[in-house]
């Protein structure tokens, strides 16, 4: 190997590691799809989840400057097509060989810094932060998937991003006490935590419920190679709504409702053979 590959390997190593620290789902989605998807999606998710990082977790420091310092080496790298950070040198050859748009980028980095905001979401700023910081992921992971046709990408385009709503309105049920307790954030439209209640629930749920429904039919036309991968993220986040739905409203404002690792691992296992035997 010589030492540019050296050094690009490395560097998606490293988006590797990040990925299975932080996500033991996402890690096993990974590991379902063909092995010609790992590293570009690993890169994909070692760049989202520092960004994330920055505006969740960093509350001692400056985190509009850290952001802004982020985008601004995003872009450098991107336009140098070379990074010594690592996660950024990992995204850029991601950018560059999937023909990513710098708008899903800017999308993303422009919902990363919403969060820095102290919002109160209506319907418009809402949409526009689940298209930021969940739809675009999907569509980057789509480039990928699609590489070799850009038909097929435009035709799963819409799916793809009612497949990141839905998790992304999932995760906003799943961590309301903590983004409100935290980080004084709540997202849906609307809706006033103290207030929160069966109604509002089922109207959140039955938007989540339509969301999923769309998903599923794109996820049946994705390539071989990705579409295991995607279903089992997709019956990740199935099983922890359907948990969410058989709890209260207190339940959800007391608490993370969690999925075992145990299931997780059941999950992997059933959507493996369930789609390469052609029962689901």
């Amino acid at each position: 190997m010589d030492a540019i590959k050296l050094f690009d390997s490395t560097s998606l190593e490293c988006s590797k590691l990040i990925t299975q620290r932080y996500s033991t789902s996402f890690s096993l989605g990974i590991k379902s799809l063909d092995k010609v998807f790992h590293e570009p999606i690993y890169g994909i998710y070692g760049f989202v989840r520092f960004a994330d990082e920055i505006v969740d977790t960093f509350h001692d420091k400056d985190r509009r400057k850290l952001l802004d310092t982020f985008k601004a080496e995003t872009y450098k790298a991107i336009e140098e097509k070379i990074s010594f950070n690592p996660v950024l040198h990992a995204f850029q050859l991601v950018i560059h060989k999937y023909d990513i748009g710098l708008d899903l980028v800017e999308a993303f980095l422009k919902s990363m810094a919403m969060d820095l905001e102290d919002l109160v979401y209506d319907k418009a700023t809402y949409e526009e932060y689940i298209y930021g910081s969940a739809e675009v992921v999907g569509l980057m992971c789509l480039k990928v998937f699609c590489k070799d046709d850009p038909k097929q990408y435009k035709e799963l385009k819409g799916y793809a991003c009612k497949l990141g709503a839905a998790f992304q309105k999932v995760n906003f049920l799943r961590d309301m006490k903590s983004d409100f307790e935290e980080r004084g954030r709540v997202y849906f439209p609307g809706l006033e935590y103290s207030k929160f209640n069966e109604l509002a629930k089922t109207q959140i749920e039955e938007d989540i419920e339509k969301d999923f429904q769309e998903a599923l039919i794109g996820i049946k036309k994705l390539p071989e190679g990705a579409r295991t991968g995607v279903y089992l993220a997709y019956k990740y986040y199935r099983s922890l709504f359907n948990k969410i739905r058989d709890c209260s409203p207190e339940t959800i404002s007391s608490m993370r409702v969690r999925i075992p690792n145990s299931r997780k691992l059941s999950l992997l296992v059933g959507t493996y053979f369930g789609t390469k035997l052609g029962l689901e």
